[in-house]
């Protein structure tokens, strides 16, 4: 074998090497890399910059150096083994083996890990190589690449890093894991994907949990009912609760009332607005983009035989996405907090058995069939869904009768989170009322 044939072969996979390090390099620079290396004046990050913005073309260029030096080795090591070996069969091997080795570990291998470990350095010292080469290449890269696209089913050459939305979840679920994103920026990016899939069913208001005003109430006691539930949005019914013919924001009850105090014995239907519907099944991404360029915060959801569903706001579909929105007067109360005389204030989500039990009760003497919950039972007593300060009298298996009242309305939905509970002292022998 002459000396030329081994410095050309050598010569050729070094090449192949260095082509190997740029595609490395290049496919894990993102143009955010390429641009933050420009703002630092990093020398040569005008031509990575350049690369970053055309990555397909520069790495098929890549792609085809590296593909052609190994190729031309492998033709000079044969032809050199052929001449050295005087069987055919013996030359062939030797010339396999000695290639299969070469471009494992000298292009396969070696160069890759290069590459991935400093990516920014690999991909700009290739910069400078790939984009005269570029030039001079013109379409032939591409062109290749389309041929292959032609003769492979499928979706052809792939032009970017994910072909799913799987590996991109997986993308970012291993970014998570080596700490370069917070486990909550990775719910995030999947909330984003799930959010997709979302119906508006699925994050409205119920219908059972929305505050309503009738239309003929007048605009003071729409203002009473929004200071006293909390909500800036009130729903305006018609004939029954299924009749949502607007809403009223409590803006504009304010500036109605400010403007002039008279105005607070006008009908509230004449301060609230027109009522933007939706079908229960449309998707929560569409309808967040449209609230968006609408300009409206809040939509009435309508099943599918043409009744009131819910209500949807552009928060509850964020919370979708970055969980639940809660504010600074939150925090974490306990289930049962004793105040003496027979008085305590508990969570409205305490189960009915356990209030049954503060009062001498079994946990199934003082239970009730159709709510579970303390809040149920108070919501299931007065007939509508409680806000703060609404009292209702719910009797004891004994005859005795608990006073329930609703408090501390927290959460961006403005829910009833503590109930206060307390004995209802019997009447006098006078016949009073009770107390």
């Amino acid at each position: 074998m002459s000396i030329q044939l081994i410095l050309g072969a050598v010569a050729l996979v070094v090449v192949a090497w260095l082509a190997a390090c740029a595609e490395a390099g290049l496919a894990r620079v993102s143009a955010f890399r390429a641009a933050e290396a420009v703002r630092s004046g990093r020398r040569g990050a005008a031509k990575l910059s350049q690369v970053a913005s055309d990555p397909t073309r520069y790495l098929n260029v890549a792609l085809l150096v590296r593909v052609s030096c190994e190729m031309a080795a492998g033709v000079l090591v044969t032809y050199g083994c052929l001449e050295y070996f005087p069987e055919t069969w013996e030359a062939l091997l030797v010339a396999i083996g000695v290639m299969v080795l070469v471009s494992y570990v000298a292009v396969g291998v070696s160069p890759r890990t290069i590459g991935r470990q400093h990516p920014l350095n690999t991909a700009t010292a290739a910069a400078y190589v790939l984009v005269p080469l570029a030039r001079v290449m013109g379409p032939i890269p591409q062109l290749l690449i389309l041929i292959g696209n032609a003769l492979t089913p499928g979706k052809g050459f792939r032009k970017g890093p994910f072909a799913s939305e799987a590996e991109l979840r997986a993308m970012v679920d291993l970014a998570e894991q080596e700490s370069l994103i917070e486990d909550e920026e990775r719910r995030m990016v999947h909330s984003v994907f799930e959010l997709g899939d979302t119906l508006v069913r699925e994050v409205m208001v119920p219908r059972t949990d929305l505050v309503c005003i009738e239309r003929y109430k007048t605009v003071r006691q729409a203002l009473t009912l929004a200071l006293r539930s909390g909500f800036s949005r009130i729903p305006v019914t018609g004939e029954n609760e299924d009749d949502i013919v607007g809403i009223v924001y409590l803006k504009d009850l304010v500036r109605k009332t400010h403007i002039n105090r008279d105005a607070e014995a006008d009908l509230v239907s004449t301060a609230m607005r027109a009522a933007a519907f939706v079908p229960d099944t449309k998707n929560a991404g569409d309808l967040l983009r449209e609230m968006q360029q609408e300009r409206n915060h809040v939509a009435v959801v309508i099943d599918e035989y043409g009744g009131t569903a819910g209500i949807v706001t552009i928060e509850d579909i964020l919370e979708e996405i970055v969980g639940e929105i809660t504010d600074e007067y939150d925090r974490e109360l306990p289930p049962v907090q004793e105040l003496g005389d027979d008085r305590h204030r508990v969570t409205a989500r305490l189960d009915v058995g356990d209030l049954g039990e503060l009062y001498g009760f079994g946990p199934d003497e003082f239970d009730d069939e159709d709510v579970e919950t303390v809040g149920g039972l108070l919501a299931k007593a007065l007939g509508r869904v409680p806000i703060s300060g609404a009292s209702a009298v719910v009797a004891l298996p004994d005859g005795r009768e608990l006073r329930l009242t609703a408090e501390s309305p927290a959460g961006r939905r403005n829910k009833i989170v503590t109930v206060l509970v307390e004995p209802v002292a019997p009447a006098g022998p006078e016949g009073e009322d009770r107390e």
